[in-house]
């Protein structure tokens, strides 16, 4: 794992062209709240419902605030796994470069969070970012299945970063 900074793995290719439509290996799922007169429950994981190689090693929360981006960025191996519930909405963008993926060349553009509680892998090479376009913080639940900066965080940091580049294909407006 390699921190690249603003390189990136794209830069010798001429800038890819993008269309609305599914990105292989990205899985949305619903997430049900059950309630009941204490307030909810919503399971965010489940081992049987990931195959093993993009289970969680790790978790964190982070908060966006109104008008705050996060990314867009990918990375080499690390899988990300979202919960986004609430309580702001965030528009989630992903695009898929990978030259060997039947879905190159496809982005998705998608509300998640308070009025669409969704999970969201998204497999390494994808390139993804979020929005916060509403009025109150939102929080995303993530869960990767790298360790951040690898065992002890004695390892690069596995990220490529593409938000500080100007001429970046990847916009999220």
């Amino acid at each position: 794992m390699v921190h690249r900074g603003t390189m990136s793995i794209h830069e010798t290719k001429p800038a890819p062209q993008f269309v609305e439509g599914p990105i292989d290996g990205v899985v949305f799922r619903a997430l049900e709240p059950h309630t009941d007169p204490r307030g909810w429950l919503v399971e965010v994981f489940r081992a049987d419902e990931l195959p093993a190689e993009n289970r969680p090693a790790m978790a964190y929360v982070s908060q966006t605030l109104p008008g705050a981006s996060r990314g867009p960025h990918e990375h080499v191996e690390q899988d990300d796994y979202f919960a986004i519930l609430g309580p702001g909405d965030l528009i989630l963008y992903l695009w898929d470069p990978r030259p060997n993926s039947p879905t190159q060349g496809h982005r998705i553009k998608r509300i998640v969070g308070q009025s669409s509680p969704q999970s969201v892998l998204v497999p390494a090479g994808v390139v993804h970012g979020y929005r916060n376009a509403g009025v109150v913080p939102a929080w995303v639940f993530s869960l990767p299945n790298r360790l951040y900066a690898g065992q002890g965080r004695q390892e690069p940091v596995d990220e490529i970063r593409h938000e500080e580049r100007a001429d970046s294909v990847y916009r999220m407006d």
